[in-house]
């Protein structure tokens, strides 16, 4: 096929590390849009940092739909190639950037009518409530750029050429980087400026994608970005990508239920805490999730393909590398949590509060790579119900943990040890499901469903 790279052949590490470095910068680029928003606006203070922070929950959340289609390319593409059939990569990759298309303007246009509802969950003062109103209207109408752009990677990573989404996403970043003091400072436009900036950063990220693949790629030979949607290619993209897309949602509406609850029991600054200290432990999910994602694609190829011995190693050889990095966070969350925090928002009060945080979420950073790293595995052989069952019920048992904390007097803190027990149950339990699942789903060759 044109334009891919053939993924069940050659040095198992070398393909490994050469996939995921670039999908790992990718993931923290992609993290770096939401952290220069938060360091220039953290300038502004604690209260111009909860308004962007609760809308953030909000954006992981459509980042968490658009997986949809990332996932859903990703496995599709990347098993169709794996099988040799043009044909179906080429119909997969046009199913999922249409798909991806509908609902991001269904879900962008939900967000923009009904953001004063939502954003007044929260229960903040009136003037941080209006500046989140005002910064989510105007990130829901770019939402469309997002959910593109994340089919396209998608598509791009399942052809094992990583590298080409890597550079795309750089070029946002910098730009985002250039106008966000220009907007915020420089024109006076405050949390708004940071929303647009990061709007015209992502529009120029999906207008390359399209320049890239209509003018200097042939990728999988070519192929329409919009189609008609069949049902056989349509079933078969929600029945890969909608059990990981659920589960994030469902994550974020968990942790929109934590983040007023933080700001019942600390104010704006409980809020402030929770919603920063997840962009800063994105260091550590964007890691694993590069090298889970590269094992993801790798998988789908060698799995289609028969090549079960490399299934295997790639496995053994993943866990390793991402073991590596989630203890050296965990190192750096409990030592250095206060430092750490104070980069973002030098307040006092907000960084010895992201402090704590950072300790105790700290534990459980190791567990987290380990999480992440099986559900590559389990998305590779096609099968991403298993992750989503344990990472739904482990995300709402924080819930009723996080309301028994409280009430045994931990205030705030009671929320981040929830999050940090449920975290490490999750490692493990996905762990010992598929050692035990293993022998009997790697048994036997594997064919594609429908």
């Amino acid at each position: 096929m044109q334009g891919i790279k053939n993924l069940t052949q050659g040095p198992i590490n070398r393909q490994l590390f050469n996939l995921a470095m670039p999908i790992m910068a990718t993931s923290f680029i992609q993290m770096a849009y939401s952290l220069t928003d938060m360091a220039w606006v953290g300038r502004l203070g604690s209260e111009a940092v909860a308004a962007i922070g609760s809308v953030g929950i909000l954006t992981w959340m459509s980042g968490s739909i658009s997986l949809l289609n990332k996932v859903g390319s990703e496995v599709s593409v990347g098993q169709s190639i794996g099988a040799q059939s043009q044909e179906d990569a080429r119909s997969f990759a046009s199913h999922n950037i249409t798909i991806a298309l509908i609902i991001s303007i269904c879900w962008g246009t939900l967000l923009f009518i009904f953001a004063e509802p939502i954003i007044r969950i929260y229960e903040l003062e009136d003037h941080i409530t209006a500046n989140a109103i005002q910064y989510l209207r105007i990130i829901s109408t770019g939402l469309p750029f997002i959910f593109l752009s994340a089919a396209f990677t998608g598509i791009y990573n399942a052809a094992g050429r990583s590298k080409v989404p890597f550079f795309i996403s750089g070029t946002g970043l910098i730009l985002n980087i250039i106008l966000d003091p220009l907007f915020i400072f420089g024109f006076g436009l405050g949390t708004n400026g940071a929303a647009y900036a990061t709007w015209i950063a992502e529009a120029s990220v999906f207008l390359i994608f399209v320049y890239q693949l209509r003018c200097r790629d042939a990728l999988l030979g070519g192929f329409p970005f919009f189609t008609r949607l069949k049902k056989k290619y349509t079933r078969r993209i929600f029945k890969l990508g909608l059990p990981v897309a659920t589960l994030n949602t469902l994550f974020a509406f968990v942790n929109m239920f934590l983040c007023r609850t933080a700001s019942e029991q600390g104010g704006h600054i409980g809020l402030m805490t929770f919603t920063t200290g997840g962009q800063i432990e994105a260091i550590t999910w964007n890691t694993s999730q590069g090298f889970s994602t590269a094992l993801s694609a790798f998988i789908a190829q060698n799995y289609a393909a028969g090549r079960v011995e490399r299934v295997l190693r790639a496995w053994y050889t993943t866990l390793w590398m991402t073991g590596i990095f989630g203890t050296f966070c965990t190192l750096l969350f409990v030592f250095f949590g206060n430092e750490v925090f104070a980069i973002f928002v030098p307040e006092q009060a907000a960084y010895e509060a992201g402090g704590v945080f950072l300790r105790i979420d700290g534990y459980s950073q190791l567990f987290m790579m380990l999480e992440i790293t099986m559900q590559g595995v389990f998305y590779g052989i096609g099968r991403t119900i298993p992750p989503a069952i344990i990472s739904i019920s482990c995300n709402y048992m924080r819930i009723p943990l996080a309301i028994l904390f409280v009430r045994m007097g931990m205030g705030v803190e009671g929320i981040w040890w929830a999050v940090c027990i449920t975290t490490v149950a999750k490692g493990l339990i996905l762990l010992s499901w598929f050692i035990i699942i293993k022998k009997k789903c790697l048994s036997i060759p594997s064919t594609i469903k429908g």
